[in-house]
């Protein structure tokens, strides 16, 4: 009877230790899934980000070059192709896109980055494609597809290049995102990119491109992260097997333990064996586990160091493209008139003093007095073709004491002619001709020209037009304010008056505040805009350390 109690009682003992084991493994298993899915996450985004800077990088190439002078004028005026052609083949070197090239408004390729390939687009006819003549009707357009040269996957972007309100042609780059794919292909877990209609058009398995999204697999699970710039979606499917190793491996440990308890204490030599063996499984354990942590830390870390330096390649390309495009029509100009201007100008204040001093003594008064005249105004053009040249300069990049009242005075210059073909009534204070500011020359005249452009678009249409420019010193600072009387910035408008490429400029690029707001923190400064109020102009005040 007492034998039959004790088996009841073992059987009991051990129907509870597989009882606990289950709830062990039960346990682990779902902390090792959470943990696999905040990873998966992790990775799903940190891939969607990645993703989104370098489509954004290439929607920065088309808008810029949409807006470039020599591109405009190839379209307006088609002949001598191969300068567009090179520029944008060193262009699209710099941003590793696959192919850039522009379209009249037929669709023929005019110039193309491949112009000296055997398979160049030069000449092609691609008014069928619909990034084409959507982009001809909505001004942008993008387009996933296969190349007709090529035959590989693409996303081709577009932009209209306008001339007023006529559209010349249209600017296309391809991307290609071999790379890309190949690396997911190297990382842990499939991954795989859908577009609006859940057509898989990026997969790190090649074979499921244009095919439907397929389900997780057994042994999967899904994460999801959006790219709302461009309507796709972007999964990545994570092997649970981790999973179900780390809940048999905590099972196994837990195991040990009973195992190790069952033995009783005629055993303890064998059950100190068996400690000294789970110790050692578990230090494995924890070993191959923070070797995994640190792994794939270093893959995160790789990823967002990559992004990071995606997006300064990114910032830099928009810094130059810009800096560039303001030299290619500011630089032909100041060359321009320095070349046709200053040899004639130069003869016209030659001549004019050689006759001021060959004229007689009974010379009438009046024609020294316009003599002189002629000689201020050769100085005062000569001073205009100087500040048109040191505009179109590249900046030093050096901060140092500056005249705030010569920068402001060549500001007003640079806009003269602006201000003359629409007179606008100017209310300016008085700068000391000592006040100095921490700034760079060139750079604070881009800035102050671009707010003084800025408020003479704004009065557009006015009756009354007027800018009031202001001055407040502090011991440290120097606070200039640029307002207008103009119909003042709308609601909707205020929050992105500093994000770059918003604009509601028809010819606007979205990019001149962007820049002069990082000049004024590159001086050490700020500049932002007063709140918006009804019935009121608008308001920017730019503050600049004084020196």
């Amino acid at each position: 009877m007492a034998l039959s109690h004790r088996r009841i009682a073992g059987l009991a003992l051990a129907l509870l230790g597989l009882l606990l084991l289950a709830q062990v493994f039960a346990l682990s298993h779902r902390a090792a899934l959470s943990r696999l899915e905040v990873e998966a996450g992790v990775s799903a985004r940190v891939r969607a980000m990645a993703l989104e800077a370098e489509l954004a990088k290439q929607r920065a190439v088309v808008a810029i070059l949409a807006d470039d002078a020599l591109v405009a004028e190839v379209l307006a005026n088609p002949g001598e192709t191969e300068p567009v052609s090179r520029k944008l083949d060193r262009l699209r070197d710099e941003t590793h896109g696959a192919v850039i090239y522009l379209l009249d408004r037929t669709g023929t390729a005019l110039a193309a980055s491949n112009w000296d390939a055997p398979d160049s687009f030069v000449g092609a006819d691609y008014s069928f494609r619909r990034y084409f003549t959507d982009a001809l009707r909505a001004t942008t357009a993008q387009q996933f597809a296969l190349g007709t040269v090529s035959h590989k996957p693409g996303l081709y972007l577009s932009h209209s290049v306008l001339r007023g309100a006529d559209v010349l042609g249209v600017v296309v780059v391809k991307v290609e995102f071999d790379a890309l794919e190949a690396a997911w292909a190297d990382g842990a877990g499939a991954t795989h990119v859908t577009d609006e209609e859940g057509r898989v058009v990026l997969s790190s398995t090649p074979g499921l491109r244009f095919g439907a999204m397929p389900a997780p697999g057994k042994g999967q699970l899904a994460s999801v992260a959006e790219l709302p710039s461009i309507g796709w979606r972007l999964t990545v499917f994570a092997p649970t097997a981790p999973a179900q190793q780390a809940a048999m491996l905590a099972t196994l440990a837990v195991a040990l333990v009973l195992a190790a308890l069952a033995g009783g204490a005629g055993f303890v030599l064998r059950g100190k064996a068996r400690a000294e063996a789970r110790e050692q499984a578990e230090r494995r354990y924890r070993a191959d586990l923070e070797r995994e942590v640190a792994l794939r830390t270093q893959e995160l870390s790789t990823e967002m160091g990559e992004r990071v330096a995606a997006e300064a390649r990114l910032a830099t390309l928009q810094a130059d493209l810009v800096q560039a495009n303001k030299l290619a029509a500011l630089g032909q100009i100041a060359a321009g008139v320095a070349h046709e201007v200053n040899q004639p100008l130069a003869t016209i204040r030659l001549l004019s003093e050689n006759a001021r001093h060959l004229l007689p003594a009974d010379a009438p008064p009046d024609v020294s007095g316009n003599l002189g005249s002629i000689l201020r105004m050769t100085d005062r053009i000569g001073r205009i073709t100087t500040e048109l040249r040191s505009f179109s300069r590249k900046a030093r990049g050096l901060v140092e004491p500056t005249s705030l009242a010569d920068a402001f005075e060549a500001s007003l210059l640079l806009t003269a002619s602006r201000m003359r073909s629409a007179p606008v009534r100017i209310i300016r204070p008085e700068i000391p001709p000592d006040l100095r500011v921490m700034a760079e020359a060139v750079r604070l005249e881009q800035v102050l020209v671009n707010l003084l452009q800025n408020a003479h678009e704004a009065l557009d249409g006015r009756p009354d037009p007027e800018i009031r420019i202001a001055m407040a010193l502090a011991d440290d600072r120097v606070t200039l304010t640029v307002s207008d009387n103009g119909p003042g910035i709308a609601p909707e408008v205020a929050g992105q008056l500093f994000i770059p490429f918003a604009t509601t400029k028809e010819q606007g690029v979205g990019l001149g505040l962007v820049i002069a707001r990082d000049i004024a923190r590159d001086f050490g400064g700020s500049l932002s805009a007063d709140p918006a109020v009804e019935g009121q102009g608008a308001c920017f005040r730019l503050e600049l350390r004084r020196a």
